[in-house]
């Protein structure tokens, strides 16, 4: 039990992780952009420096939080490898959660 506590501690703190690095991105990208309009000459291959050097640091920031995200990706797959039927119960039971929660919405 508690491993899996510390598994679904890790992969939320991963999930966050990875959701506010897009948002920063994000928000720069978009400032980035609207100081590019009004910009020719030196000021836009300036510009392209800066988009280019945080692209870049997205692509980093993807590569550690995969490599981060690896152990329990894995883990996963272990436990649905070794117990398949217990799985599919589980999947079943959400799908038929879901389906009623639904139903009832239309």
């Amino acid at each position: 039990m508690a491993r899996k506590t510390a598994a679904l501690a890790d992969s939320d703190q991963i999930k966050d992780q990875v959701f506010s690095e897009l948002q920063a991105l994000i928000e720069e990208s978009e400032k980035l952009l609207s100081e590019s309009a009004t910009l020719v000459g030196e000021e836009a291959e300036t510009l392209r420096a800066q988009v280019s050097l945080k692209l870049r640091q997205a692509r980093e920031a993807a590569g550690q939080v995969r490599a981060k995200a690896q152990p329990v990706v894995d883990a996963t797959q272990d436990y649905i490898g070794g117990h398949p039927w217990q799985t599919v119960a589980v999947s079943a039971g959400f799908g038929l959660v879901i389906g009623l929660l639904l139903g009832r919405r239309y």
